[in-house]
């Protein structure tokens, strides 16, 4: 429609639109390309940036043995046929050799071996196992031959909800996002009419419909909030994808809100503070009785009980040569004790207080001595009673993690402050918290499974914003009460699934890593919508002036893309302090 096509007529790349010379030689004929190009190639460093920051996604899903050797009975034995990993069956036994894969996750019958979770939890130091212990799918077998039945398969294994979490997490909006969609509701309709009032405005002036429709495109271009779009999702999936490579699962983008937000970490201690592996130390019988009477009638008591102090006692027994007795009328007492006849003697194990309370029993005094003694070290006394009077009292102790002090440490310096959660005795609880570094003031010692859930929410009313980590059952309801709930991958799946952050490693300091991990994944989110809007809302006036020539807006628009996405690329660097 114009004389373009006149020889000699030639288009002047310039910075600003209108400064060299007659501004009818401003055709921008070039800019249906090059504008089209600037954004594709933006595009395109978009596309290859989260393909980069998904990796850890597909990793894990890679992670998994492709085939399997299972074993099958014949008339000559069992025998080894090699199968597709997805053609096992829950109750298949299958070979796993040095330096091979396990299949899926399953129990040890035979064998004992070193294994490799450095994929899953991030720990490097191989975990001894023997037959009874329970492995899972992708670790890697660093020693010797084992014969492993398959409990879970397919979308039950641990690798695949890890995968599932964070999937979800990486497809889920935090609520910063959705500010950012709030925004962009008004902002698009908002940039439109800016553009619609330049156009008027500069025809409005006196000037050329050409430099009127240049600034107004410019505005468009300028404006495309592309960025804005980016900001969150490519922060969402590189460091829920970094958390997946160190063990740490980040349920959804909400979450990193409340990591902000904590201020107070609840820490149950068996099983989280100290490795909740008990073992029994000393039996002192009352006069007249015998270690093997109190071993038979506790061991066999015990062994009903599914608390790891009842476990450890009903251990104990056995490797003393006992044979345990099948217990009648066994009744659990929500954290207190347990009660049952045992050979014809209604026997009971259990707290002292429990013991006086319940069953109006008295201590004898040397028993007293020796449970006292026993506490100031920091053990657990189990008073054992039959036949209506209290006969001994067995005392059991746990080890502290190596990885609690540095963790707790750890959570100090995030400013966070750390409580320790306990059912066991005052003295016992004091003492592990002078070895982790918690202050005693801030001990909550003899409470009852139901009871934690209180604990949380008093912390609550009290003000503070708490972060409960815990392992078991029985800190399920806590966890879910919690503001943000930290489940050990070592512990129940129902803890798991009542938490919001996962720890697939029994470490400590992965707690303070995953704090970090969300608190930083967070903070570039923020970062990445803060220079979006400020790209925007520097640009956009600069555009409406015709102060910018399409060309230079279309390259702009693209560059903070680019921008945004390489700044969330900086998490794949998260240095954990384990």
């Amino acid at each position: 429609f114009t004389d373009a096509g006149m020889t000699g007529m030639r288009m002047p790349f310039d910075l600003f639109p209108g400064r060299s010379g007659a501004e009818e030689a401003h055709l921008y004929l070039e800019v249906a390309a090059a504008v089209t190009t600037f954004i594709i190639a933006g595009r395109y460093f978009e596309a290859k940036a989260k393909r980069t920051s998904g990796a850890a996604l597909r990793a894990l899903l890679d992670m998994g043995a492709k085939d399997v050797a299972v074993l099958r009975d014949s008339p000559r034995g069992p025998v080894e046929i090699r199968m597709s990993v997805s053609q096992l069956a829950v109750g298949d036994r299958f070979v796993v050799r040095p330096g091979e894969k396990v299949a899926t996750d399953g129990t040890i019958i035979s064998g004992t071996s070193a294994i490799d979770a450095a994929m899953l939890t991030g720990e490097s130091v191989p975990v001894e196992v023997a037959p009874g212990d329970s492995v899972v799918g992708a670790t890697v077998n660093a020693g010797g031959r084992l014969v492993v039945q398959a409990t879970r398969i397919g979308s039950d294994t641990q690798l695949a909800q890890m995968a599932r979490l964070v999937e979800d997490a990486q497809n889920g909006k935090a609520d910063v996002q959705r500010l950012a969609d709030r925004v962009s509701a008004v902002f698009v309709p908002i940039v439109i009419g800016l553009s619609l009032t330049t156009l008027a405005a500069w025809l409005v002036t006196g000037h050329s419909a050409t430099a009127a429709f240049t600034a107004a495109v410019a505005v468009l271009i300028i404006a495309c909030p592309c960025a804005l779009g980016l900001a969150t999702p490519t922060a969402l999936l590189v460091g829920t994808g970094r958390g997946a490579q160190l063990g740490i699962l980040i349920k959804g983008p909400q979450i990193l809100e409340s990591t902000r937000r904590v201020d107070t970490i609840v820490l149950d201690k068996t099983g989280t503070v100290t490795t909740g592996h008990m073992g029994v130390s000393q039996v002192h019988p009352a006069a007249g009785e015998s270690v093997a009477t109190v071993l038979t009638i506790a061991g066999a008591l015990e062994d009903a009980s599914e608390h790891p102090i009842g476990r450890a006692i009903a251990k104990h027994a056995s490797e003393a040569g006992i044979d345990l007795a099948t217990v009648q009328d066994f009744t659990g007492h929500g954290g207190n004790g347990v009660s049952g006849v045992v050979d014809g003697h209604a026997a009971q194990a259990g707290r002292r207080s429990w013991l006086t309370d319940q069953w109006s029993l008295t201590a004898p005094e040397d028993l007293m001595q020796l449970a006292e003694a026993a506490e100031t070290e920091g053990r657990t006394p189990v008073w054992i009673a039959w036949d209506g009077s209290i006969r001994a009292v067995v005392v059991v102790s746990d080890t502290v993690k190596d990885s609690s002090r540095p963790a707790i440490a750890e959570l100090l310096h995030l400013g966070l402050r750390p409580v320790l959660l306990t059912g066991d005795n005052e003295r016992a609880a004091r003492e592990v918290a002078r070895q982790v570094g918690i202050d005693p003031q801030d001990v909550i010692a003899e409470v009852l499974p139901a009871d934690k859930v209180d604990v949380v929410k008093r912390l609550q009313s009290e003000g503070a914003v708490v972060a409960m980590v815990g392992d078991g059952v029985n800190d399920a309801a806590a966890l879910a009460q919690a503001d943000l709930g930290l489940a050990m991958g070592t512990g129940t799946d129902v803890a798991i699934e009542a938490s919001d952050l996962t720890l697939v490693s029994g470490d400590l300091r992965a707690a303070p890593d995953a704090i970090r991990l969300s608190r930083a994944t967070l903070g570039t989110i923020k970062g990445n919508l803060f220079w979006a809007f400020a790209y925007n809302v520097a640009a956009l006036p600069l555009a409406a002036l015709g102060l910018l020539n399409p060309l230079i807006a279309g390259a702009a628009m693209a560059f903070s893309s680019v921008f945004v996405v390489s700044n969330s690329l900086r998490l794949r660097r998260f240095d954990p302090s384990r």
